[in-house]
């Protein structure tokens, strides 16, 4: 996928993990930081339900930084409204990839030269929720503008044919899918993974699934008829996105050759 256009795009993780719960783990294996908690980054489009951006790894700087890389090198040159949760490194990694590197003056002093710095982009928004937690559970939820103005990212959101408020409620939402469609995801079971690798794979093969085979009732269109009644026509995301025209066998899917550069 690529020059995909993206209106909004909702940032989350999704915690699992490989071999063994990070609580389990000897102190070799958190040094080879192979094993334990492990995190799905997800960049999802709330409007047609595509995963715009996936990634595997420690829930860290460098995840985030491929996750936000990943939604803009397979997007246009539109730059979307962008909604997380209130993990710190999104508001560095989103300037990086998306700011404005400044031009820097040479003074003719000895030293090392000034490091360039980014400044947001004039179309760059962007908000936080952030969840404050209490036992556990999600005690108060704020919202905070961190590129843009107020002003501006509400007149995007009075624009958006999901979203009401600032919000992550799709990305999550579709965790769940993932969770639900996915045996190594899934809480409380045998079926974890035992290696990042098969994870990932698995993932991958299932984002082609997720796509091209499996219809979305939240993307379903309705005609009306002669006779008043509606007649409904079931999608999927990459149908929504404009990608393909007609809903995938599996056969289609692990048979389709992809053509050579």
């Amino acid at each position: 996928m690529h020059d995909y256009s993206l209106e909004e795009c909702q940032f989350d993780e999704l915690w699992t993990f490989i071999k063994k719960k990070e609580s389990n783990l000897s102190e070799l294996e958190k040094l080879i930081a192979e094993f334990g908690d492990m995190w799905v980054g997800i960049g999802f489009d709330p409007i047609n339900k595509v995963i715009a951006s996936l990634v595997v790894g420690k829930r860290n700087e460098e995840l985030i930084d491929e996750l936000v890389g990943g939604v803009k090198k397979v997007t246009d040159n539109n730059i979307p409204l962008f909604t997380s949760d209130g993990l710190r490194w999104y508001e560095k990694k989103i300037l990086e990839h998306y700011g404005i590197q400044e031009k820097t003056v040479r003074t003719g002093k000895r030293g090392r030269p000034v490091k360039p710095k980014k400044t947001p982009h004039p179309d760059l928004k962007y908000a936080q929720v952030v969840k404050q937690y209490k036992k556990g559970k999600v005690a108060n939820v704020d919202f905070k503008v961190v590129f843009g103005n107020e002003k501006e990212v509400k007149k995007l959101i009075a624009k958006s044919p999901v979203s009401k408020h600032i919000n992550t409620s799709f990305v999550e939402r579709n965790n769940l899918t993932l969770r639900e469609n996915n045996g190594r995801l899934s809480r409380k079971t045998l079926s974890f993974s035992k290696e990042t690798e098969k994870l990932v794979n698995q993932l991958w093969l299932f984002m082609g699934y997720y796509h091209f085979v499996r219809m979305h009732g939240g993307l379903a269109i309705g005609v009306e008829t002669e006779n008043g009644r509606k007649q409904w026509t079931k999608r999927t995301p990459f149908m929504a996105a404009g990608i393909t025209n007609h809903i995938w066998t599996l056969r289609e899917l692990v048979t389709f050759r992809i053509p050579s550069k």
